[in-house]
C-alpha cells in the first residue's frame, strides 16, 4: 500500500517539481556520443567562489553560510571524526584531513591505484561503525584493470588511518563484476555516453552495520536488468565483504545475492536514516529524469526500460511512470537535468525547525530543501546558495548541527550552514 502511494504521488510531483534552470542550459555529467543531437558546447565558465560569508532569510529563519576551507580539488565526500576534524576525498584520488577547519597541505597516502579518468577516481567514504575501536575507514572508488586500464569498474576498500597521514591494511573488499570501458563499445540503445561516467560510488551503513554500496550503469544501461551483474544497482554487503543472508534475493537463481535494489542509473546519493531505518537514494537520469528515490527492499526503479527523462537520441523509453512491476520516484525532476549530487534527511538542533526535511545538492540548483505535507510527501519548499553558482556535490549534517557542504570545482571548497542572527 505504502508503494503504491508513493507511485501516485511521484506521477502528480513529477511536473510539480521540474525546475528550470536559468539560461536554459543544463550540465550533464554523462557526454553523449557522437550520434546524439548537438548540444550546448560543454558548461559555462564557472564562478570563482568569494570568500563569504552569505546571510539568507529562509522559512525557518536566518541562515548563514561560511567558507570552512578551499584549496580542494573536486571534493567529492566527507566524514566527520571524533575528534571534530574531518576526512574529505578529492575525485582525482587524494583523501584529505581538515582539522580546526584548516586542510592540511599532506594528503594521506597509502591508496590504492584509482582510475581518475573522466569523471571516475575516488568517491565517498564511510566511518567503520567501531571506528573509535578499529581505526578502520571504507571508501569507495575506480578500479582499472591491471591489464588493461581502459577496462573499469567500481569497487570498496577498507583500510586503517593512522590518524595522520597513512593508511595501511588497505584491501578490497568489494570488486564489482561490472567491468567495462574497453573498446569496441558493444552497441547501445538510446544514445548513452561513453564508459567513462556513471559509475555511481556513494556508500552508508545501516544501523546493522551492513554496508550499502550505490553502482551506476557505466552508460550501458540494457545491463541494468540483467540481475546477475552489478550494473545499476544498490547493494548490501557486511563489513568483510561477505553477503547479508537476509539480503532479498539469497538463494535465487540468476540473482547477485549482494542485490538490495535495482534499476538505477547512476545513483550519486545515498543517506541512511538511522532513526526510520529508510534508505534513500538520489540519481542522474539521462535528459531529464533525475530522481530522489525512497529505496524499497527488492524494488525494481525501472532504468533502462522506465524513465520519465529524455534519452539522448529521443528514443522513446518503453514506460514512464505507473508500470507494473517497477518502483516510481518519490520525485523526479526535468527536463531540463538539475544534476543531483547527495541527498540527506535533516537531523540535528541546529535547525529544529528542518528536522525530517529533505536536502538535496545539485549542480545547478543549489541545495533543495522539502519539507513532508501532511501525507509525507516531500514538497520543494526553498532553494539556497544558488547565487554561489557552484556545483554542490555532497550535503551532510554535522555533529554540531549544521550543514556541511562540498563544491565540485576544481577549485572547491567545504562550506557551513549555520544558524543565522
Amino acid at each position: 500500500m505504502v508503494a503504491n502511494f508513493w507511485k501516485h504521488a511521484s506521477a502528480c510531483l513529477a511536473l510539480a517539481a521540474s525546475i528550470s534552470v536559468p539560461g536554459g542550459t543544463a550540465l550533464a555529467q554523462d557526454a553523449p556520443t557522437a550520434a546524439t543531437p548537438a548540444r550546448p558546447a560543454g558548461p559555462p565558465p564557472r564562478t570563482a567562489l568569494r570568500d563569504g560569508p552569505w546571510s539568507y532569510s529562509t522559512q525557518g529563519g536566518p541562515v548563514r553560510a561560511d567558507v570552512v576551507t578551499k584549496g580542494l580539488d573536486h571534493p567529492w565526500a566527507m566524514a566527520f571524526l571524533p575528534d571534530g576534524g574531518m576526512l574529505v576525498t578529492e575525485r582525482p584520488g587524494r583523501l584529505r584531513l581538515i582539522r580546526d577547519g584548516v586542510l592540511d597541505p599532506t594528503p594521506v597516502s597509502g591508496l590504492p591505484e584509482i582510475a581518475a579518468v573522466g569523471i571516475g577516481g575516488l568517491y565517498d567514504i564511510a566511518l567503520d561503525p567501531d571506528f573509535a575501536r578499529n581505526g578502520r575507514i571504507y571508501f569507495s572508488y575506480v578500479k582499472p584493470d591491471p591489464a588493461n586500464h581502459d577496462q573499469t569498474t567500481l569497487a570498496v576498500a577498507r583500510a586503517k588511518w593512522d590518524g595522520a597521514h597513512g593508511l595501511s591494511d588497505v584491501q578490497d573488499i568489494l570488486v564489482t563484476d561490472a567491468w567495462y570501458g574497453a573498446r569496441p563499445w558493444p552497441k547501445r540503445c538510446c544514445g548513452q555516453g561513453p564508459a567513462s561516467g556513471s559509475w555511481g560510488g556513494r556508500i552508508a551503513f545501516d544501523n546493522d552495520g551492513r554496508l550499502f554500496v550505490a553502482t551506476g550503469d557505466r552508460n550501458y544501461g540494457e545491463m541494468v536488468q540483467d540481475q546477475s551483474k552489478a550494473f545499476g544497482k544498490i547493494l548490501r554487503i557486511n563489513r568483510d565483504g561477505s553477503v547479508p543472508q537476509d539480503n532479498p534475493f539469497v538463494g535465487q537463481p540468476g540473482w547477485d545475492p549482494k542485490i538490495w535494489s535495482t534499476g538505477h542509473r547512476n545513483p550519486l546519493g545515498l543517506f541512511y536514516d538511522a532513526q526510520t531505518g529508510e534508505l534513500w537514494e538520489s540519481e542522474f537520469g539521462p535528459r531529464g529524469g533525475d530522481e530522489v528515490n525512497r529505496i524499497e527492499r527488492g524494488a525494481n526503479y525501472g532504468w533502462i526500460d522506465v524513465t520519465q527523462g529524455e534519452h539522448y537520441n529521443s528514443e522513446a523509453a518503453k514506460g514512464v511512470r505507473d508500470v507494473e512491476g517497477f518502483t516510481d520516484p518519490v520525485l523526479a525532476f526535468g527536463p531540463p537535468s538539475l544534476n543531483p549530487g547527495n541527498v540527506t534527511l535533516y537531523r540535528g538542533q541546529a535547525f529544529p525547525q528542518w528536522n525530517g526535511n529533505l536536502l538535496l545538492a545539485s549542480f545547478t540548483q543549489g541545495l533543495l530543501r522539502f519539507a513532508p505535507d501532511a501525507s509525507g510527501q516531500p514538497v520543494l519548499q526553498e532553494k539556497l546558495l544558488g547565487d554561489l553558482k557552484q556545483r554542490l556535490r555532497d550535503v551532510r549534517t554535522g555533529p554540531d548541527g549544521n550543514l556541511y557542504i562540498l563544491t565540485d570545482e576544481t577549485e572547491g571548497a567545504l562550506l557551513k550552514v549555520s544558524p543565522g542572527k
